[in-house]
């Protein structure tokens, strides 16, 4: 079952009203990464698996917002991130990583540097994830990249482009 499947199971039967913003983000943060990662296998474009996904169901409007914006930065500025993870990592080359891995930390470092969650919630859930998802190494890998880019992103290291109107 896709982290999304899963938790859409969960969403669906906890009630689809009454979501507050930190489920709503959960359940974002899970279909970006199912969306993200299904492709990883080339067949679909993550925008597109994203929107089967939603169709699903169990999304309300906030969430599938969120998602899609995080689903937005990581496909825009993939380059930049797999940049930016070879920097911080150069003992786990991109190409190298596991794709849940790589998936992982592409979805991190998207929430974290382009939106606005704070950035030690941001790292607390990828982390999290990171853990259910692939396991205690990744974990690691994750905390410590996400950390790194946290304290040089208020050192002013790294700037998020500013929203443009949607």
């Amino acid at each position: 079952m896709t982290p999304a499947a899963e938790h859409a199971g969960r969403g669906a039967r906890a009630g689809r009203g009454g979501t507050d913003e930190v489920s709503s983000h959960r359940l974002g943060r899970r279909l970006a990464l199912a969306a993200l990662f299904e492709a990883e296998f080339g067949q679909r474009t993550a925008s597109a698996i994203l929107e089967r996904h939603l169709a699903e169901g169990a999304a309300d409007s906030a969430t599938s917002e969120f998602a899609r914006a995080l689903v937005t930065a990581v496909v825009e500025d993939r380059d930049q991130i797999d940049a930016l993870i070879g920097r911080l990592a150069p003992q786990y080359p991109v190409v190298q990583l596991a794709r849940m891995d790589r998936t992982l930390l592409r979805s991190g470092i998207g929430e974290v540097l382009h939106s606005g969650t704070p950035s030690r919630v941001a790292i607390a859930e990828w982390v999290e994830l990171a853990r259910t998802y692939s396991g205690e190494p990744a974990r690691r890998l994750v905390n410590g990249v996400l950390g790194r880019i946290a304290r040089d992103s208020e050192a002013g290291a790294y700037r998020a482009p500013e929203p443009g109107p949607q």
